[in-house]
């Protein structure tokens, strides 16, 4: 089916980061902005709220319980319920205010910085930072103002990453041997009519879909970066999405009631007119997409 289902609806402020757990037949995400982590049981639909109070910009599994959490304060090692410790908060220098995170196939962990601040808007550049196994931080790439989805190719040679202030999601050659990254490129730009570029995945067949902040779509890229399809979703903060279910072939979408950076709005764009924000969505295109590697950090 193609049809756009609703599958939980927690009036999530900052709906994002979510993530299919195989091994449980479950996906989880966060709210970050109202600072809640949910799961939901799948194919019965049965979500949950986790836990509340400790902020999840974006997550990654381990291979044991419990998670690698990115957020403003750092890289940490977290499980619900439990009593977050604290991996790093800077690295070489630089401050670790992080959104967003993949696992690499090593285990490895990236994120980039977010340094925006919507009482005072500003965009200081940040980094994008790699969080290797032995619990080490390093900068891998620097320049960056909003950093955002991330999403490796099927044959492990691309690692591709948004910058969303910049309207950019970019590709790198990446070495699975010791988790460089090199020859930074532009993979796709997004016009400003169209909003920002958001959370990102990667489906078996090498395409790139790229979530619409302001653009309340999905955006399927073809391998050399030109638009393949756009799947509209009812929602104008479209924040992130993840394949999942029993044949990978189910996309969860999620979605924010709130519209920050509002100064990087399309123009005409109002506050008031965003729609069925805060959701989890659910639709199925008989596209598979893939599994996430887990972490090895300890």
């Amino acid at each position: 089916m193609s049809q756009t289902d609703v599958i939980a609806d927690y009036g999530d402020l900052c709906g994002e980061g979510p993530i299919w757990d195989a091994s449980s037949s479950a996906l989880y995400w966060t709210d970050i902005t109202g600072r809640r982590f949910y799961r939901c049981s799948w194919p019965q639909s049965a979500c949950e709220l986790l836990d509340e109070g400790f902020e999840v910009a974006g997550c990654t599994l381990r291979d044991r319980p419990g998670f690698v959490v990115v957020n403003s304060g750092g890289f940490w090692l977290w499980e619900p319920g439990g009593s977050p410790r604290l991996i790093a908060a800077e690295a070489e220098g630089k401050r670790c205010v992080l959104n967003d995170c993949i696992a690499d196939p090593e285990g490895r962990v990236y994120s980039g910085s977010c340094l925006y601040d919507a009482h005072r808007p500003g965009y200081e550049l940040g980094c994008l930072f790699r969080l290797d196994p032995d619990g080490s931080v390093h900068v891998a790439d620097e320049g960056f103002r909003i950093a955002n989805g991330l999403g490796f190719s099927p044959d492990e040679r691309t690692l591709y990453f948004t910058d969303s202030a910049a309207r950019v999601i970019y590709a790198y050659d990446y070495s699975r041997k010791d988790g460089t990254l090199r020859n930074r490129r532009v993979f796709a730009e997004v016009p400003v009519e169209e909003g920002l570029p958001d959370g990102l995945t990667v489906d078996a067949e090498g395409f790139v879909w790229s979530a619409r902040w302001f653009g309340g779509c999905v955006v399927r890229y073809d391998p050399d970066g030109k638009v393949e399809r756009r799947v509209a979703i009812p929602a104008t903060e479209t924040s992130s999405l993840a394949f999942g279910g029993p044949e990978l072939t189910d996309i969860f979408v999620t979605s924010a009631s709130s519209a920050e950076p509002l100064e990087l709005a399309p123009a005409g764009y109002r506050p008031e007119n965003v729609y069925s924000g805060g959701k989890l969505f659910h639709l199925n295109l008989g596209i598979p997409g893939r599994n996430e590697y887990r972490t090895r950090v300890v």
